[in-house]
């Protein structure tokens, strides 16, 4: 029987505003570089180590990954793509598909409302999910055949303040 594969949704963590400039470049603010080391240290301590991690291009999503790595230890493939940025669930969902048969565990950084549409999608529950939030979803089956519903939502994570 074939192992579960794993899913890890995250959605960057607290960005400072840009005022007159572009929202691509918003960088984390203090909270978000502490939240983005706790998500780093709760993946750890659970054993949540991503094969491949895809991430946003947008500064913010960028700065949590960074900040999560180092204190998740590891060295994954990391593939930052700007068509991560503004896209929309379904468009997550078919980037996930192309992933290599031979990942285990996916890591997806980026932004909401996809990131909490994507677990919805995926799972059927709709999770609470504030910047930062991680969810751990369970798939069945190759990456190809990724689909909406029949997959597992077994862990999930938020910054103890929340927002």
């Amino acid at each position: 029987m074939e192992q579960t594969r794993r899913l890890i949704v995250m959605r960057h963590a607290k960005a400072g505003e840009l005022p007159g400039g572009p929202d691509f470049e918003r960088a984390l603010k203090p909270r978000g570089r502490a939240d983005s080391a706790a998500a780093g240290e709760w993946l750890r301590a659970r054993g949540y180590a991503p094969d491949l991690v895809l991430c946003s291009a947008a500064r913010r999503a960028r700065q949590t990954w960074q900040r999560v790595a180092e204190t998740l230890g590891g060295e994954p493939e990391v593939e930052t793509e700007r068509r991560l940025y503004q896209a929309g669930a379904d468009e997550l969902a078919e980037a996930f598909r192309q992933a290599p048969a031979g990942v285990r565990t996916l890591m997806y950084v980026g932004h909401n409302p996809a990131a909490a549409e994507l677990v919805t999608m995926l799972t059927g529950s709709e999770p609470h999910f504030p910047t930062a939030a991680i969810a751990i979803i369970g798939v069945g089956g190759a990456w190809a055949d990724l689909a909406s519903g029949g997959n597992e939502l077994q862990a999930s994570w938020t910054p103890s303040h929340g927002a």
